[in-house]
Order: structure tokens, then C-alpha cells, then sequence
């Protein structure tokens, strides 16, 4: 079940950042995050272990970083006070899909790297996650969206980092109480409606959003739907290239690893897809 939360989550949350161009970025170019709160032991012998050329580019993630993107959302326990998870990214062949393994991650899933990427408009590399030892992995994802920051020479807007992680752990936090499968159901049945009865004022997105849950069969507490609509509040300042998403969705249902070619899970996930993928020309004018 906690597989099937997570990817149900972050394929909703997929594409909420335009895709960044890699105009610096070649297949086989190689990038690595290391966690500030390595040791120089452990710093090489996690480059060994990632096997990675003596001059390879490597960009360092903080914890304090950590707390910048999920500090709002998660508690500081969840993310502790060390980044340590590390990661190498290798470019790969357009259209080659995504491949993800992981070493001494034991919150973070691959699913959850492999959405992070798409989020940042990159679907076409291979990652590897590990640590010294069992940690919960958020260092690395931080670390994947610094990483093709550096490589393509963009800076992705703070704001629609936020706004992406936000939705993520609502979405989750939500799951947790009510099922992953009724939370995303509500987060696409809000879009579609946004997308085909724009809204004008406050009042109105939360009669929305309680209507929409009441049609899903989900009785919001105050604080969830106080957290919805602050949240879809700052989704219509965004600038959304729908046209993106569209693309990243279909990468996402293209490239599943063999993890999710299991019989219970395949027909659950390409049904999300699908029905997310047929929303998107609607979507294109949400919130005009």
C-alpha cells in the first residue's frame, strides 16, 4: 500500500515545474550530489561505490535545504538535522526513459526520484541513490532538482518548487487518512473542474473543493480543506505549461520500470494516467 500512496502522488505532482532545457547536458554526462554532513570517509567511498570519473561535477545539498522545500509540510523530525543521502545522475538517450535504484533509502521511494525528475521537465537518465547507511532520502531528492539546476545553467522558480512539494504532501498526508486512491481521485477532480468552471473568488474555490470531496465520498476536516484551498490559491499565480505536463504524463506511463509491471499495480497506475492525460487540453486554461 505504501508503494501504491506514493506513486499515485507523485505522478499528480509530476509536472507542476516547465521542463528544463538541458542545453549543457549530453547522454552519458554524469553529475553527483553528496550530502553536506558526509564525512570525507564516507564521501569517497560513496564515489567509489557510485563509480564515477576523479573529476566528475558534484554539487553539495544542505539540511538546510532540506527544511527550505519540506520544512513547511513535514516535521523536522521526518527530516532530521543531516543531509547525507547522495545520488549520480547520468544523462541519457532522449526518449530513454527513466531508471532508478536506490542503496540505504528507507522513506524515499524510486518512484518518488523518478517524479522529481519528471516535475523538473527531465525524463531521460539513470539515478542512483545511496547513503553510508539507512536514512530516509530526502537530501537526495533535494539534491536531484539542485543537480540539473547546475547542468542546464536555469534556475526553476522557488515558488513552483514550493507549490509542487505542497501538493505532494497534502496529497500524501491526505492518502494516509482517507486512502491514496480517494486523495487522488479528489486532486484531479478539483483540476477538472477548475479547468471547466474557473473560479473567481476565495469563497468560491472552497464551496468548490467541498463539493467536489462530498461527490468523492471524502469529509474534509477544516484544516484539509483550508490546506486545499490555500494551496489551489497559489497554483492560479503559476504559470503551467499544460502542453509540458501532457508530455510528462505520457513519459511517465511509457517508461514504468519493471517494479510497477506488477499485475496489481499496472492497471491502477495507467488508469491514473490515462484519465490525467485526457484532462490536460481542458487544463491548458485553468485559471484564465
Amino acid at each position: 500500500m505504501r508503494f501504491k500512496k506514493w506513486i499515485a502522488i507523485m505522478v499528480l505532482v509530476a509536472c507542476m515545474i516547465p521542463g528544463v532545457a538541458l542545453a549543457d547536458a549530453a547522454p552519458g554526462d554524469i553529475i553527483v550530489t553528496l550530502g553536506e554532513d558526509l564525512t570525507d570517509s564516507q564521501k569517497q567511498d560513496l564515489l567509489g561505490e557510485m563509480d564515477v570519473p576523479k573529476d566528475v561535477e558534484t554539487v553539495t545539498v544542505t539540511n538546510e535545504e532540506e527544511h527550505q522545500y519540506l520544512g513547511e509540510y513535514i516535521s523536522k523530525a521526518q527530516i532530521g538535522s543531516k543531509a547525507i543521502s547522495s545520488t549520480k545522475i547520468t544523462i541519457g538517450e532522449k526518449d530513454s526513459g527513466l531508471n532508478v535504484e536506490t542503496n540505504n533509502i528507507n522513506w524515499v521511494t524510486k518512484e518518488m526520484y523518478a517524479n522529481a525528475l519528471t516535475t523538473a521537465g527531465v525524463t531521460d537518465a539513470d539515478i542512483y541513490v545511496t547513503a553510508p547507511f539507512e536514512v530516509s532520502g530526502t537530501a537526495a531528492l533535494t539534491g536531484i532538482l539542485k543537480a540539473y539546476e547546475v547542468k542546464a545553467d536555469v534556475e526553476i522558480p522557488e515558488e513552483k518548487k514550493q507549490v509542487a512539494n505542497e501538493e505532494m504532501v497534502k496529497t500524501v498526508k491526505l492518502g494516509d487518512r482517507v486512502g491514496a486512491e480517494k486523495a487522488t481521485e479528489l486532486m484531479t477532480k478539483i483540476k477538472q473542474e477548475l479547468a471547466e468552471n474557473p473560479v473567481e473568488t476565495e469563497e468560491d474555490l472552497r464551496a468548490l473543493i467541498q463539493r467536489v470531496a462530498e461527490d468523492v465520498g471524502i469529509k474534509l476536516t477544516d484544516e484539509e480543506l483550508n490546506g486545499l484551498v490555500s494551496l489551489f490559491n497559489k497554483m492560479k499565480d503559476m504559470n503551467i505549461d499544460w502542453d509540458q505536463v501532457k508530455n510528462n504524463l505520457e513519459n511517465v506511463r511509457n517508461n514504468l520500470s519493471e517494479f510497477l509491471n506488477k499485475e496489481e499495480t499496472q492497471g491502477f497506475i495507467k488508469t491514473i494516467l490515462d484519465f490525467l492525460i485526457q484532462l490536460i487540453e481542458a487544463l491548458k486554461n485553468l485559471f484564465k
